[in-house]
């Protein structure tokens, strides 16, 4: 047996697990029960969906994947921070002070 027949192998099995944990995300993502439960699944999601495009890569060998990946990785990123601070305000508009700093709307600072 040839180590690209085991790296084939390899990447197979690594997809057909991918596809497995993203289909339970899903399910998670569907039955809740918080919208944090929600939330940190979408990123699961995303962290899924940088694995199996690098699986891709390796399976290819076409490395501009990997490009696709930390594309990936960055957008996943500032989507989770933006529905973080949207649970964090649910939904209010965040006032800043004279100096650019955030301030809460109760009144504490």
């Amino acid at each position: 047996m040839s180590g690209a027949a085991i790296l084939g192998g390899a990447a197979d099995i690594g997809l057909m697990l991918l596809t497995v944990a993203i289909v339970l995300t899903v399910v998670r993502i569907i039955r809740g029960p918080t919208l944090a439960d929600r939330i940190l699944a979408l990123d699961l999601i995303t962290t899924l969906g940088i694995g199996f495009v690098a699986v891709v890569a390796i399976k290819t060998g076409f490395a501009l994947y990997i490009d696709i990946a930390i594309a990936i990785g960055l957008v996943g990123f500032l989507a989770t921070i933006a529905l973080a601070r949207y649970l964090l305000h649910r939904g209010e508009p965040v006032e800043t002070d004279d100096a650019g700093a955030a301030r809460d709307r109760r009144g504490a600072e």
